[in-house]
């Protein structure tokens, strides 16, 4: 079942009411979502499906759906017209005050219209008010998109950590949360 019915514009500024203008006159609706429901478990699998071809297996990360659940976590599902087009999970890291960032990914047929970034702005905010004072992620070689997006977003490396800590083929950034990163 969804939560919250937050709208959020480009640039992380978000609208209280009503939906996102966009360039491409595609709203984007932003809302919470449990872990277990169908429209993120059938998200996971296409993001699955996308790792299999770049990685030749799944992600085997150890999953646990409460990590994922509010207060400590959250999964944000965009939508446009009704249809569910990406998603991002947030749980609490390893780190005191950090947040990991996990599988943030929007279908193949939506790409390149900056809803990876109004996702990714998304979940930066909610995680700050959450009071999270910082994001870590891990993301793969064999997605450069991914890496370019969170460089152009300010993350910077960090050191491994987690599941994939060993794996050359694994890069890891962080992003400091600062209440005012981007403009209200």
């Amino acid at each position: 079942m969804s939560k919250s019915a937050t709208a959020w514009a480009p640039g992380g500024r978000a609208r209280r009411m009503g939906v996102v203008e966009r360039h491409d006159t595609v709203p984007l609706q932003v809302r919470v979502h449990d872990y277990t429901d169908a429209v993120v478990a059938e998200l996971v699998e296409e993001v699955q499906g996308e790792y299999v071809v770049r990685y030749g297996d799944r992600d085997r990360t150890p999953v646990d759906p409460d990590e994922f659940r509010l207060p400590c976590g959250f999964v944000l599902v965009g939508s446009c017209g009704g249809v569910a087009v990406g998603s991002v999970a947030i749980r609490a890291a390893a780190e005191p005050g950090a947040a990991e960032m996990k599988r943030l990914y929007v279908r193949a047929n939506r790409r390149r219209r900056g809803l990876a970034r109004l996702l990714l702005h998304a979940a930066e905010d909610r995680a700050r008010a959450a009071g999270y004072t910082r994001i870590v992620l891990e993301t793969g070689i064999r997605q450069p998109e991914a890496i370019a997006l969170y460089e152009t977003e300010g993350y910077t490396p960090v050191d491994g950590f987690g599941y994939y800590a060993d794996m050359p083929s694994s890069r890891y950034f962080g992003l400091d949360l600062h209440p005012a990163r981007r403009p209200s």
